[in-house]
């Protein structure tokens, strides 16, 4: 995972962050569930949502794990 770049961009005022690996944008993710499907099916397989939340390889702009809505 460490070789990949994640972003979750800030929440929207709609709901949902924009997610990021590396240059290819995966789409809005409206929970940690979300996010987690997004990376599975991006090839980070073997990952569930605890892991997702507590890793330093993802870049969380203005919120964390916990945040969703703006």
């Amino acid at each position: 995972m460490s070789e990949r770049r994640v972003s979750v961009y800030p929440p929207s005022g709609t709901g949902g962050r924009r997610v990021r690996i590396d240059d290819q944008m995966l789409g809005t993710a409206y929970s940690l569930h979300d996010l987690t499907v997004f990376l599975q099916n991006a090839g980070l397989t073997g990952w569930d949502e605890l892991d997702v939340a507590e890793s330093g390889c993802i870049e969380w702009h203005e919120g964390g794990p916990e945040v969703w809505k703006g």
